[in-house]
């Protein structure tokens, strides 16, 4: 405990994970000096962030949007079956009238919150919930959830809270747009709960530890102010206590959005697998609670529910650390815990003054993130926040929620519209990567005003992302399908030896490139190592200086961004090595970057037309540009569009650029490429039969179809891909004076390597 003491006092960052797992078993003597320890540190954060002495909840409505859920927690009393509802009469959703009723109960008792708790997408399990969505005009639980926020936000002016569950990286840029806080409890980092029978997450899907980790740090990228949990008491040991704790810690270093952390105590319910385990005993919790405050220190907030332990107990709850009690409402149930009603606001306060400490209302999202919004809360919910925060971004006292005046979706006038494509416009402006993929395939359609407000949308978020320069590269293409060994040169009718290759790089050099661009697949002849010697030819060109740099000019380095995924199938099998060691390689042998062209569509029936089969498979596609990625070497990203790819396959192959990105970050920029009916020799012989299904054989993109294209690949990319590149040597000039949407801006460089990545051009 000595040890405790010293390391905590500072910084609360500085104990081990062992010493951590130790001080849970504190108890007695030992268990009151580790809760003066928390209490110390929590009291100095308090006193850094400007309001010694308080502690805060959050007035609130709980709205359970659905009970339905594809997960089967062994504890969890809130989810029902399509059976049990419909034998009560209750349908598998709320309805938006019924959720707009309780916001505006809540509203009028002073509460500031509505809390959004429902299940994991139910309609993954229940065809009943997938009818309901269908039948309302949702494409999901979540887009759902959006809709039915927004109208809450707008309508009664409450700030939803958003518990939906495992969110996808687009779903959360979705769901920013409508709320200024999200959460999802991580619960334990225990696998074994989740994998094995006897454990209490089996059999749920969303409870995969890793995929809720994955959750927390795209929170953190896309700087949502975000609450996430432990729940202690399901079957986890000491370590596994720790390992949770610190997983929180650890994504919340790397994004600075973790507002706050729960430690909740189990509670057994009736009616569930576990209804005869014991609860979490009280000196074990608070000790949890002590222990979570040391390792997360004196800057975190740390919630405990109030209604999860008795009310002569919370005072060990604030003495163990604790600066919070979450969510409390003078209206609706604790949904999740209906055993354990909340406790009146007044018996709260008066319970938290006993410790000495004063009960100050807060909003969703915590004054820190209110007092500086930056990044972190949307413009379009910025408003509704501030109308109901005080300077210190606190709630303000005695107010009762009132819209924002200011009209921050006042929709504009538009004659001879498409009313979906309208509304789907509307939210692209405060949420462009946040679509479904409906709403994007939707948008790849526009034409006429429509069209020209979608450009207009993309060429808006072009210039806030990335200014209003465009740029390229000066750069030399070789073809190496035209390498031979040096005899075999002679009798070439277009020869080139490797010893060329180095004089026409170096040429290059002086005329002022900055990259080579080198695509073909190695002559046999050239052996295991052809594509290892071509790239060491290249180096010999430019070797590496002190002080030299990529601004062109004789003296300049080259980059060589080199071979395509089908010429790396060919390297890897001629050199007997794996994907992982021959890209290693390749980048020994001096390769900077790599194309990500013959990714066509990724769509193995849309790439069989196109090439009478003889393409690489997607799969092996995506396998070999994420071996590259993770070997370190970046690749750009393509798409072939306008032959007779539907526009689902458009964005579903954007999805699936967008799913590797995510995995990688290896992408540096998306080229959309118009298709050429000259290049696909296998095309013309398509028969005009159903077939084709619902491909419409085109020759090649028009205008129309070009713009779409280019202003949706801008607005599904944002925040992930954001340049994107224009392939001139294929598209048309201007029909007229509008401005190319989807401007070209210079690609973020790579990782520090051998080849710093200039601007490419290739």
């Amino acid at each position: 405990m000595r040890r405790a003491e010293t390391a905590s006092g500072a910084t609360g960052l500085s104990i081990s994970a062992h010493d951590a797992e130790t001080l849970l078993h504190a108890r007695g003597t030992q268990l009151q000096t580790l809760l003066d320890i928390a209490s110390e540190l929590r009291d100095k954060g308090l006193e850094a962030a400007g309001r010694p002495g308080v502690i805060t909840y959050s007035r609130k409505v709980f709205i359970p949007l659905t009970h339905l859920c594809q997960d089967r927690c062994h504890y969890c009393i809130f989810v029902s079956t399509p059976g049990k509802l419909a034998k009560a009469g209750i349908a598998p959703y709320l309805s938006v009238d019924e959720v707009l009723a309780i916001a505006k109960a809540g509203a009028a008792l002073g509460c500031k919150e509505a809390l959004f708790t429902l299940g994991d997408r139910p309609e993954n399990r229940w065809p009943a919930a997938r009818a309901w969505l269908d039948e309302h005009g949702y494409d999901s639980t979540i887009d759902y959830v959006r809709h039915v926020s927004l109208r809450v936000m707008e309508e009664t002016g409450l700030l939803p809270h958003l518990n939906p569950g495992v969110m996808t990286w687009a779903e959360l840029q979705e769901l920013k747009g409508v709320a200024p806080s999200m959460g999802m409890m991580l619960e334990t980092t225990a696998t074994r709960l989740w994998s094995e029978k006897s454990g209490p997450h089996y059999g749920s899907p969303d409870k995969d530890p890793a995929v809720r980790l994955r959750v927390l740090d795209d929170a953190g990228r896309s700087k949502i102010p975000f609450t996430t949990g432990v729940l202690f008491g399901i079957g986890e040991n000491t370590a596994e206590r720790v390992d949770s704790i610190l997983a929180i810690r650890a994504s919340g270093e790397r994004y600075g959005h973790i507002q706050e952390t729960i430690v909740q105590n189990f509670r057994a319910k009736d009616s569930t697998a576990m209804m005869r385990t014991v609860d979490l005993e009280t000196e074990e919790y608070v000790a949890a609670v002590a222990v979570t405050r040391l390792l997360l220190g004196e800057d975190a907030r740390i919630q405990a529910p109030p209604n999860l332990t008795d009310a002569h107990e919370l005072a060990l709850l604030i003495r163990a650390g604790i600066d919070d009690w979450g969510g409390v409402s003078p209206l609706t149930p604790d949904h999740v815990n209906p055993e354990r009603p909340w406790p009146q606001i007044d018996e709260l306060a008066a319970l938290t003054a006993r410790s000495g400490f004063t009960l100050r209302e807060r909003l969703t999202a915590h004054p820190h993130f209110v007092r500086e919004p930056g990044d972190w809360i949307d413009p379009a919910v910025l408003p509704h926040v501030l109308a109901l925060a005080d300077e210190s971004g606190l709630a303000r006292d005695g107010l009762t929620v009132v819209r924002p005046v200011s009209a921050t979706r006042a929709p504009e006038a538009r004659t001879n519209r498409a009313p979906a494509l309208t509304a789907i416009l509307r939210r692209a402006e405060t949420s462009p990567a946040g679509l479904s993929d409906g709403d994007y395939a939707e948008l790849l359609g526009a034409d006429g005003p429509d069209l020209d407000e979608l450009c207009h949308l993309a060429d808006e978020l072009r210039r806030a992302t990335l200014g209003d320069t465009l740029t390229f590269a000066i750069n030399r293409n070789l073809d190496s399908t035209l390498v031979r060994p040096d005899q075999a040169a002679l009798t070439a009718e277009r020869p080139l030896t490797l010893r060329e290759v180095t004089t026409l790089a170096s040429e290059a050099r002086m005329l002022g490139a900055t990259e080579i661009c080198l695509q073909g697949r190695a002559h046999p002849d050239l052996g295991p190592t052809a594509y290892f010697d071509l790239a060491r030819a290249i180096a010999k060109a430019s070797p590496a200086q002190p002080g030299e740099g990529d601004e062109g000019g004789e003296g300049a380095s080259l980059h060589l961004h080199a071979f395509r995924p089908a010429e790396h199938a060919d390297g890897a099998r001629r050199s007997g090595l794996s994907y992982p060691d021959y890209f290693e390689a390749l980048r020994e042998a001096g390769v900077g970057s790599v194309p990500g062209t013959g990714a066509r569509i990724l769509d193995d029936s849309v790439r069989a037309s196109l090439t009478g089969g003889t393409d690489l498979p997607a799969a092996e596609w995506i396998e070999i540009i994420t071996a590259a990625h993770q070997s370190g070497l970046r690749s750009t990203a393509t798409m072939i569009y306008g032959h007779i790819e539907t526009a689902g396959q458009q964005v579903a192959h954007l999805r699936t650029l967008i799913r590797l990105h995510d995995e990688t970050g290896g992408f540096t920029e998306f080229i959309p490429m118009p298709f050429v009916a000259g290049d696909s020799p296998a095309l013309p012989s398509l028969p005009a039969t159903p077939a084709l299904g619902q491909h419409q054989r085109r020759d090649g993109p028009s205008e129309r179809e070009s713009r779409a294209v280019h202003a949706v690949s801008r607005l599904m990319l944002a925040g992930r891909i954001d340049h994107v590149q224009a392939a001139l040597d294929q598209a048309g000039p201007p029909a007229g004076p509008r401005r190319a949407q989807g401007r070209r801006r210079r690609p973020r460089r790579a990782p520090p390597r051998r080849h710093p990545r200039p601007q490419r051009g290739c």
